[in-house]
C-alpha cells in the first residue's frame, strides 16, 4: 500500500500501486510533514549500475580508483568484478528522493548535509539498486524545518544494504540572496 496526500486536516490515503510505480508521496505544509515522521515513505524502482555510469562518475569526480574502472583490476580482486564508488551509490539519493515524495507549501527545500554515512557491502558491477527511504524526524526551525531522513540502498539479491544514510533537509520559507 502507498501513502499519498498528506496534509493539513487529511489523513494520510491509501492506494493499490507499489511503491516507485506511482506519484510521489505529497505531503502538505509542516503538518504532512510531521504527520509522517516516523514512517516509511517508500521504496524506489530500480537502478541499473553499469560500468558505463561507474566510469563517467570516476570521471567527473577524478576518483579513477581501479577497483571502480580497470574491468581486470576487479576481476582479480576479492569482488570479482570492479564495484561501484560508494559516492557514486550515495549520489544516487537525490533522484530516488524525486520518486518518493515532494513536500508543498513548506518553502525552499535545501540539502543540510549528512550526519552519517555507512558502506556496509559493495556495489558489484553490473547490479540494480533501489533506495528505502523513511522519515525519522521533523524539527521546526525558526523560519522553516528540518527533516532528518534514513537513506537505505538496496542491491537486488543482496544480503546486507550498500549504503545507509542519515540526511538532513531544511524547509526554508524564505531565503535571502
Amino acid at each position: 500500500m502507498r501513502r499519498i496526500d498528506v496534509g493539513e486536516g487529511e489523513n494520510i490515503r491509501e492506494s493499490d500501486e507499489p511503491a516507485g510505480c506511482s506519484a510521489p508521496l505529497v505531503l502538505r505544509g509542516l503538518k504532512g510533514l510531521q504527520d509522517a515522521a516516523g514512517r516509511e515513505l517508500g521504496v524506489s524502482v530500480w537502478h541499473d549500475v553499469t560500468q558505463a555510469g561507474v566510469d563517467a562518475f570516476a570521471e567527473v569526480t577524478g576518483d579513477r580508483n581501479p577497483i571502480h574502472i580497470d574491468t581486470s583490476t576487479g576481476a582479480t580482486s576479492p569482488f570479482g568484478t570492479t564495484i561501484a564508488h560508494g559516492l557514486y551509490t550515495l549520489s544516487l539519493g537525490p533522484q530516488f528522493n524525486y520518486m518518493l515524495y515532494e513536500v508543498e507549501d513548506l518553502g525552499v527545500a535545501l540539502n543540510y548535509g549528512y550526519d552519517r554515512i555507512r558502506f556496509p557491502a559493495p556495489l558489484p558491477i553490473p547490479s540494480r539498486v533501489r533506495m528505502r527511504l523513511r522519515l525519522e524526524s521533523v524539527q521546526e526551525t525558526p523560519g522553516g524545518a528540518q527533516a532528518t531522513f534514513t537513506q537505505t540502498f538496496e542491491r537486488e539479491h543482496g544480503d546486507r544494504p550498500v549504503c545507509v544514510a542519515t540526511f538532513l533537509l531544511r524547509f526554508v520559507a524564505d531565503v535571502v540572496g
